[in-house]
């Protein structure tokens, strides 16, 4: 999921699986899957931004919601402590 801001200001949080194409018209406007299309504020290289670092702090286990604004700190599972605790 990464933030976003709506043309009229409204901030909007899209599920970043569903762009199909952004484009530069000159508003920045993002189509879905769907169909449906949303007009941003932000610039494409900005949403492609901010899809890559949501990608990344999924991958590497990181809380996702937290670093879209830059918090990086990892967030500790039970999964992952008891997996070490097991080792040693």
């Amino acid at each position: 999921m990464i933030h976003l801001t709506r043309i009229n200001r409204v901030p909007l949080v899209l599920n970043s699986d569903l762009i199909e194409h952004v484009e530069a018209t000159p508003d920045t406007v993002i189509s879905l899957t769907t169909g449906q299309k949303i007009r941003v504020l932000e610039s494409p290289a900005e949403i492609v931004d901010r899809v890559v670092q949501f990608r990344r702090s999924v991958g590497s286990g990181l809380s996702p919601g937290r670093t879209v604004h830059g918090d990086l700190r990892r967030v500790p599972t039970p999964e992952v402590e008891s997996i070490s605790a097991s080792r040693d």
